[in-house]
């Protein structure tokens, strides 16, 4: 008994080392954390989800990652806020839902945020998981080929595991298609 609980700690502290070793993307996040996380995305989706034949842990992950930690809202919704909740002018911060992550931000330059909702294939910016995998990894633009995206933060969003990855492109996936409106810089 002495010598499988030896071989027990053993193995764990194996399996311990080479996880620290191991590339850490695509692993999980810690027992109790996601749900959390999971719950507070759908909490705060500012539009109806469609869930049909999506996972429900990713689309909410996938919420809270776009909603509460990576700002695409601002540079991604045109205008950000819905009138007069603006939090920048002491409003309560309601998202515009008309438009919603559906792009036309111009910052100049010839620079315009991409419509990343999804495409009458239910394709988020008309993009596979793999192709919108490359873009956050490399900031390859899909719009311009041998160009790199200037606004986006993918420098940041490449170090997100693939399932976060993932969790973004099933929310993006979950949510309805929208056409840019119009404003004059981020966060308007």
């Amino acid at each position: 008994m002495k010598r499988n609980m030896m071989i027990t700690t053993l193995l764990a502290g194996t399996l311990l080392i080479a996880g620290a070793l191991s590339d850490k993307r695509g692993q999980a996040a810690p027992p109790g954390d996601d749900e959390s996380r999971i719950g507070q995305g759908f909490a705060i989706a500012p539009v109806p989800l469609n869930l049909e034949r999506k996972n429900r842990s990713l689309v909410g992950l996938g919420s809270y990652i776009v909603n509460a930690q990576s700002g695409c809202n601002d540079c991604h919704t045109c205008p950000s806020y819905t009138p007069g909740h603006s939090p920048f002018e002491g409003g309560d911060g309601e998202i515009n839902a008309t438009n919603y992550l559906a792009g036309g931000v111009d910052f100049g330059f010839g620079i315009v945020s991409a419509n990343i909702t999804p495409d009458g294939q239910g394709r988020p910016a008309g993009l596979t998981l793999e192709g919108f995998t490359h873009v956050l990894r490399t900031g390859d633009d899909p719009d311009h080929p041998g160009q790199v995206l200037q606004v986006m933060p993918w420098p940041v969003f490449r170090n997100m595991t693939d399932r976060d990855i993932r969790a973004i492109y099933e929310y993006l996936s979950s949510i309805p298609h929208a056409e840019p409106g119009a404003c004059f810089f981020p966060g308007q």
